[in-house]
């Protein structure tokens, strides 16, 4: 089923380059009609707050910007922009509209999402995208992401079926509802199918800062923990697995490559998806200021190929799981759901609305870890 799913998607990236497909089918509430554009005048410019050569997010937003350029779209691109410092955002995004006469900017770090709606007044005639928030105008400022939490679910199954310690860690960025909800549908997915695990969450407080995650995830192994996994832009909760002799998942990028014998799988972005849907609108001189969050089924999140080092069994297990979402049959945030201190959260049968898993703020039972 992960072939089938890859090969899927991959076949959909396909035929979104070569056939230029409208903007997204869940993106229908509000169209404004815009001036048309075409290849001659459209310059897509990207953010990012590290390396597109970091084998992990924003090699993945890069891979999307990649797509672009094989339809014929001009882009640019400014890396390594620091999202704790608006200033520095400001400043990319100026760059990329002045000097190298982009005409819409997707801003692709939460950190970056002041200076995007900053900016976004600023240069009105400018289309403006912000990715992993919600936030949006009536003009030219939109948001986007996908829902992770999904792939995140699946990845906790692996990891739930490779423990003997039934202690997994997890190297986190940040306290953020994007973070939390992604701890939370691991650790379900884990329990799902072994009920004994425990996640043990430590925050780095860095979206990118390979020595420090590096260091945290050794001190999650020498605690104990088994497998590993991380939510940072670097592969360094991968390398000290690698190190240690210990199973680990990666992080929206496919990277086997820097654990090559512990490497089991890990919940991936496929931004060509969004990206030439989009600009495509553009292109029709329709365009959606709002909220995009896609889910599974448009592959536009999905679950990276099973690697060799998992063992027998795992695919027959996880994927059928894989299929309920990719049908829209499955929630993972559907009750009975317990916060830590066990406090029923979430009643049994029901489920949780789009909203309050966008803002999700606890942690279920089974996470071992602080909320600050």
């Amino acid at each position: 089923m992960v072939r089938d799913f890859r090969n899927y998607c991959s076949r959909i990236i396909l035929v979104i380059i070569l056939l230029l497909l409208v903007p997204f089918s869940g993106c229908k509430e509000r169209t404004y009609q815009i001036e048309r554009a075409n290849k001659d005048n459209i310059k897509v410019g990207f953010v990012y707050n590290g390396s597109i050569e970091d084998k992990g997010y924003t090699q993945a937003h890069d891979k999307g910007r990649l797509a672009l350029i094989a339809m014929g779209i001009k882009t640019a691109y400014i890396i390594n922009v620091d999202d704790t410092n608006s200033l520095s955002c400001d400043e990319a995004i100026r760059k990329l509209i002045e000097k190298l006469k982009c005409n819409v900017i997707f801003t692709t770090s939460y950190g970056f999402i002041d200076s995007t709606k900053k900016m976004a007044l600023e240069y009105p005639d400018v289309i403006f995208y912000h990715c992993s928030s919600s936030i949006s105008n009536t003009n030219n400022l939109g948001s986007y992401f996908g829902k992770i939490y999904q792939s995140r679910y699946l990845a906790g199954m692996v990891a739930g079926l490779h423990t003997k310690s039934n202690q997994i860690g997890y190297v986190a960025a940040f306290p953020i509802p994007e973070c939390i909800r992604g701890i939370n549908a691991f650790t379900l997915g884990a329990q799902a199918v072994n009920p004994q695990v425990q996640v043990k969450v430590r925050w780095s407080n860095t979206w990118y800062n390979p020595s420090l995650e590096k260091e945290i995830a050794l001190e999650l192994i020498d605690s104990g923990c088994d497998v590993m996994t991380q939510h940072q832009n670097s592969t360094a909760t991968l390398v000290a697995s690698e190190e240690r002799g210990v199973y680990c998942l990666g992080y929206s990028y496919s990277s086997s490559v820097d654990a090559p014998k512990t490497y089991l799988t890990a919940p991936i972005f496929n931004w060509a998806i969004y990206y030439t849907s989009a600009v495509n609108g553009i292109m029709d001189g329709v365009y959606q200021p709002e909220f995009y969050w896609g889910d599974i089924s448009t592959c536009l999140v999905g679950l990276d190929k099973f690697t060799l080092n998992c063992k027998a069994g795992t695919s027959e297990i996880v994927n059928p799981v894989m299929s309920k979402l990719m049908n829209n049959a499955f929630e993972p945030f559907t009750g009975p759901l317990y916060d830590q201190s066990g406090i029923l959260k979430v009643e049994e049968g029901q489920v949780m609305t789009r909203e309050d898993i966008w803002s999700m703020s606890w942690f279920v039972q089974g996470v071992d870890g602080r909320l600050n």
